[in-house]
């Protein structure tokens, strides 16, 4: 987790809208290519190495840590 405190601030959220959506719902996330750059233990990569998808739950504990840190400084 301590590299929570450098990856968090250089993650960049995006909208999307998926090709197949025939409502065009806006999506929220992150370009694991981009993430990958950040911290390369975000993303899983398939058999040849390539980039296959997001790990949104290490993301979710990095930012709760981030949150229970930052609280910890407020309650002081």
């Amino acid at each position: 987790m301590q590299d929570a405190s450098e990856a968090i601030p250089n993650l960049k959220p995006v909208t999307f809208h998926y090709k197949t959506d025939k409502n065009d719902t806006p999506q929220f996330g992150l370009i694991a290519e981009e993430v990958a750059k950040v911290n390369p233990n975000l993303v899983v990569r398939d058999k040849n190495g390539e980039i296959y998808t997001m790990r949104y739950d290490a993301v979710n504990a990095m930012l709760l840590n981030e949150f229970l840190k930052e609280h910890g400084k407020v309650e002081e």
